[in-house]
């Protein structure tokens, strides 16, 4: 059907209608002709893009098809390579399969990305999702064969160079269904990992390697931000109208002809109408952004006044601005900051020195504000630092601390210069502090506090390098008698998180999450080193997996010139390090107590713990993948930050 109109006659309102139908519809028939296929994979088109396809460009890069040799669609997420299996846009899923897993070569069949299912969680680094039915396969190499059916043998197909066949003993199994990593023996080696969303996979015990090649080859499930794509889509849409300036527009079926306008005056009267609807639109957008604003902030400011009216009874004092103003002499000492904001030098009117934190990115809840002075406020503790005061006036928050002159146990600890060189006996004593603040928090007090960020950043040390432990903007209050509690999103800096808070099925959150940061931080204390490194030695750069290979073969290990009472404080540090940061909390220490007992205790009383189970090579691994995607959130969540995986 044809529609003929008087150009002349066509208002800009009018013509901006016709306009915005023909973006937010289909261009029908228009573009079939460069609608492409390969292989199995038919009509490829928005917001995919086959290379060499003219018509349109690709949502972004990780939307670019290509087609090899043997006609396959493949997918390059650059750490890996996919063969699509099949692709769905009613629902916006696409089926992947590693290019490894070979169908006609069984024993050639083998993953090759790099990328894991840390990488699928968001669409911060990727722009897809994995689907909750995928689950990971994982290649394992062992020295020794394993008698278990949950384990899939490969070696007999000859598949690996380092076959039985071949004289150096290797055996290569695929562990499948619901083993966990707890579960690989000592003697084998992570390989690679593959994922499948088949739902023909089913435990080892009835499965051979040709069986789970078919499974692995079907792939696993993701989908994309359909929402994200369908907005870039429009405005794509708009602006290839404006270049191209046609005088035909279409949508579906219908083609409307308005050809008495000259491409000029179509681009002419489409810009005097935005223009007319900007400006008479503009002063309503303006009030209500403004209404919005002022309305989220009155929210957030009456959240915290009603926090304040009812924890009246809090010890702090109160302070106002102008207060903060005036003892930090307008703001010109500043001693640190970092992603909450920044911390300045001030002084009381009685002479005693604080150390102010303003906070600069406060939620809009007011919920860090609010949690920070709730949790320590009521703390009294040695090891524990002291919250003299407050500001919360309007958007101005700010938190007065104790003043620690000897900063933070991070720049002891690591420093590379050796300038600011602490003795082994102040470290262990250090540690011995930090053990009781923590257990304070979590057994001194009516409610159990768990801090979920034990890092050498928030141990303070005051002027006798008494440690306190500071920043409980993550903190969490639960009853005494909760034994395992309830966290709603990953919490922590990467390299301390316990496992469990990635892994549900390896146990429940408790207390012992903090055990486990605290095993880092020993670990880093006794080291004076990062617990990973890649600048140092291969074997050397996950420093807990060397200390546990260093003690089972019965060597000791020097950290700098000590004398034989120091060596024994370090390596006492070292065993009691590697309890905490066993992968199954049940395995660590029953308490902080208990820690604080094997501190101070025999050193030959302390035997050696199972091996953390190649926490190096597959909890690292997923964690690396979140670690990924998290390094696209406003840079707040690497190793020297704090971060929330929920957002903060």
């Amino acid at each position: 059907m044809v529609i003929r109109s008087f150009a002349r006659a066509v208002t800009p309102p009018l013509l901006l209608l016709h306009l915005l139908v023909s973006v937010t519809c289909s261009y029908g028939n228009q573009n079939q002709e460069f609608i492409n296929s390969c292989g199995d994979i038919h009509n490829i088109t928005y917001p995919f893009q086959l290379q060499g396809d003219p018509s349109h460009a690709a949502y972004d890069k990780y939307f670019i098809l290509s087609c090899d040799q043997n006609n396959r669609t493949i997918l390059d997420l650059s750490a890996g390579k996919y063969y699509v299996q099949s692709m769905n846009y009613t629902d916006s899923s696409i089926r992947l399969v590693d290019v490894g897993i070979q169908t006609d070569d069984i024993c050639s069949s083998f993953p090759l990305s790099s990328l894991t299912l840390g990488d699928f969680v968001t669409q911060t680094l990727l722009p897809y999702t994995a689907e909750s039915t995928a689950t990971t396969v994982v290649f394992l190499s062992c020295e020794n064969p394993i008698q278990s059916p949950a384990y899939v043998n490969r070696t007999g197909y000859n598949c690996i160079a380092g076959d039985e066949s071949s004289g150096n003993g290797y055996y290569s199994y695929v562990a499948v269904g619901e083993v966990t990593f707890w579960d690989f023996p000592d003697s084998c080696t992570f390989d690679q990992v593959a994922f499948t969303s088949s739902p023909r996979l089913g435990r080892g015990s009835n499965m051979s390697w040709l069986d789970l090649n078919k499974v692995l080859a079907y792939g696993f499930e993701a989908t994309w931000d359909s929402k994200s794509v369908t907005c870039k889509e429009c405005k794509e849409r708009f602006y290839k109208l404006l270049r191209t300036l046609s005088s035909t527009l279409y949508c579906g079926d219908c083609e409307y002809e308005l050809p008495f306008l000259s491409y000029w005056s179509l681009l002419l009267e489409v810009i005097g109408a935005i223009l007319a609807v900007r400006l008479l639109l503009a002063p309503c957008v303006f009030g209500f952004l403004i209404n919005k604003f002022r309305r989220r902030h009155l929210s957030s400011f009456d959240s915290i006044e009603d926090f304040l009216e009812s924890e009246n009874h809090l010890v702090p004092i109160r302070y106002s601005y102008s207060d903060i103003k005036k003892m930090t002499n307008g703001f010109r000492d500043k001693l640190g900051e970092g992603g909450y904001g920044s911390v300045y030098k001030g002084k009381l009117r009685s002479g005693y020195f604080v150390a102010i934190k303003m906070l600069s990115k406060p939620k809009a809840d007011g919920k860090e504000f609010i949690n920070e002075v709730a949790t320590i406020g009521r703390i009294h503790h040695v090891n524990v630092v002291q919250l003299i005061g407050y500001c919360a006036e309007q958007s101005k928050r700010a938190l007065v601390y104790d003043f620690m002159p000897n900063g933070s146990l991070e720049k002891y600890i690591f420093s590379s210069e050796g300038k600011l060189s602490l003795s082994c006996k102040q470290i262990y004593e250090i540690s011995l502090g930090v053990a009781r603040g923590i257990g304070y928090l979590h057994r001194g007090c009516e409610m159990q506090i768990l801090h979920f960020d034990i890092k050498p950043h928030n141990i303070l040390l005051d002027e006798n390098f008494t440690p306190k432990v500071s920043d409980f903007g993550l903190a969490k209050l639960y009853p005494t008698d909760n034994s395992i509690v309830t966290v709603t999103a990953v919490r922590g800096t990467m390299g301390y998180i316990a496992p469990e808070l990635f892994y549900k099925n390896i146990g429940g959150v408790s207390y012992k999450a903090d055990i486990y940061s605290f095993g880092m931080l020993l670990m880093e204390m006794a080291g004076r080193r990062r617990n990973r490194n890649l600048s140092v030695d291969s074997s050397q750069i996950f420093f807990p997996s060397w200390v546990y290979d260093q003690f089972a073969e019965g060597k000791n290990i020097q950290i700098g010139e000590t004398t034989e009472e120091e060596s024994e404080m370090v390596k006492k540090m070292m065993l009691v390090g590697l309890w905490c940061i066993q992968m199954r909390p049940s395995d660590r220490p029953n308490s902080m107590n208990k820690v604080i007992e094997m501190l101070e205790g025999n050193i030959q009383l302390l035997h050696m713990p199972p091996k953390p189970f190649q926490y190096s090579q597959l909890a690292m691994l997923a964690e690396n993948g979140i670690n990924k995607s998290l390094s696209n959130l406003s840079g707040a969540c690497m190793d020297s930050l704090t971060c929330d995986i929920s957002g903060r």
